[in-house]
């Protein structure tokens, strides 16, 4: 009754909200952020406490980012709330059109648990920015960084603006029989399923943004030594548990041995005095997939070319490269979400890229070549929420890109004006000139002088 009493109050509040400025929706994102700046060092305790994240990967990833979202909607809401002015065609002569984005109204945002703060916050602000009233629910996970989450809203928003609702999956399952206006998910595929199923029994519109298996392409024209720097960082941030993370590697074979050579020196270098740089395992219960996927490939003849280590104790898994895959792996068939990276050699590009047509569309691809051919071929040929060339994970940073999957890897845009376009209705207004107008010759009843201009118009057109 108290999650319904609460729904109820956030309908009124958001009629109300369809009404508000520019500057109170900016008032509100700038309180937000004070509150964020002045609990950065909480919120590095809070990750750090919930799977050892290190502080420098919190700045990055958790806080930065938030911020970014707000200084950019704070600049740009002004702007994005104003009406866009369309054409008008010719038989129109007289009127005006144009788009205005109104507030959905009741938002619901599920976020998950390797960025729980990030993808939380993030579209949160998205959500307010479009003048809206938001239901969060945390991971159950990370209770630390959920915790913190319900004090921040506490103090910023009122309970029938921003309310935040804690628990598993028996409190996600009932906030998802409520008739939202939209839906913003964060997680896996499969979950993604359940979450568009219960929206679409209120026809409630949604964002998913999934995942899936990001393949990473270097061809025989790659710089390996830039290459092998930028995919130690991408792969092992949050300790591969990034929806966007290279989950394997598809390498020309004339250049696999000398890349797995530098990959494994450059694991070593990065990680191999510095432990604690890397992030812990989320939950015992990812921790124990991880290790799983691990044993399945090295059983049926997986090579381990560093790493495969790992603490029950701590949940903790090692950089781990592996060689020798075959497809018949467990790591090969779903996404691996941890810091396990398996190499498939190719032979010719049309090879790698027909690998990556035959699997579910992923929600980001990259590619290392100097070939301009190549990059274009790879960019036309196959289809993913995003592209990156010669770098990995960086296109989620900018915000002026939009972020978002494909079939399988997601539904939906997020990011500045594309996630505020989401949370957001495209009202269509046209206004019409009183007296005259050009369609009234067209009116009933339909004489032979309407019909000969019904003949010109359809000619004239």
């Amino acid at each position: 009754m108290e999650m319904q009493e609460l729904f109820r109050r956030h309908e009124e509040r958001a009629i109300q909200l369809r009404s508000s400025t520019a500057g109170e929706r900016i008032e509100k994102l700038k309180k937000l952020r004070s509150w964020i700046m002045e609990n950065r060092g909480a919120l590095q305790k809070a990750l750090y406490l919930d799977f050892q994240k290190p502080y420098v990967e919190t700045d990055l990833t958790e806080y930065y980012l938030v911020k970014a979202e707000i200084d950019l909607a704070i600049k740009n809401i002004a702007k994005w709330m104003k009406p866009n002015r369309v054409k008008t065609p010719l038989t129109l002569i007289g009127s005006r059109s144009s788009i205005i984005l109104e507030p959905k109204g009741v938002c619901l945002i599920i976020a998950p648990w390797n960025y729980p703060f990030s993808l939380l916050a993030a579209p949160l602000v998205s959500a307010i920015a479009a003048g809206n009233t938001v239901f969060l629910k945390p991971s159950e996970i990370t209770k630390n960084t959920a915790k913190l989450v319900g004090q921040m809203i506490d103090n910023v928003f009122e309970k029938e603006e921003v309310i935040v609702f804690e628990g598993g999956v028996e409190t996600a399952t009932e906030l998802l029989k409520l008739p939202f206006d939209h839906i913003f998910f964060t997680g896996s595929p499969s979950v993604g399923k359940v979450v568009m199923e219960a929206a679409s029994k209120n026809l409630t519109s949604i964002t998913l943004e999934l995942g899936g298996k990001s393949p990473n392409i270097i061809d025989e024209t790659a710089n390996l030594d830039d290459a092998v720097e930028k995919i130690v960082f991408n792969k092992f941030l949050n300790a591969g548990q990034t929806c966007i993370a290279p989950d394997y590697v598809l390498i020309h074979s004339t250049v696999h041995d000398q890349f797995v050579s530098l990959l494994k020196n450059g694991i070593e270098k990065v990680y191999g005095e510095n432990e604690r740089d890397l992030a812990g395992i989320s939950s015992k219960k990812h921790w124990n997939h991880l290790v799983g996927l691990l044993d399945n490939a090295i059983n049926n003849g997986a090579k381990v070319v560093c790493g495969g280590h790992y603490n029950e104790k701590e949940i903790r898994l090692t950089p781990t490269v592996l060689t020798d895959i075959s497809m018949e792996m467990s790591l090969m068939q779903d996404e691996i979400f941890g810091p396990i990276l398996p190499i498939l050699k190719y032979e010719s590009l049309e090879e790698a890229i027909k690998f990556i047509n035959e699997k579910p569309k992923p929600l980001a691809l990259y590619f290392y070549s100097r070939d301009k051919d190549s990059i274009n071929r790879v960019i036309s040929t196959t289809s993913s929420g995003g592209v990156c060339i010669n770098d990995g994970n960086i296109q989620f940073s900018n915000n002026y890109l939009p972020f978002g999957g494909a079939n399988n890897s997601g539904i939906g845009r997020s990011h500045g004006y594309f996630s505020f376009k989401s949370f957001s209705n495209e009202k269509a207004v046209l206004k019409q000139r009183i007296g005259h107008t050009s369609l009234k010759v067209l009116y009933p009843p339909y004489t032979e002088k309407v019909k000969k201009y019904v003949e010109l118009l359809l000619k004239w057109l």
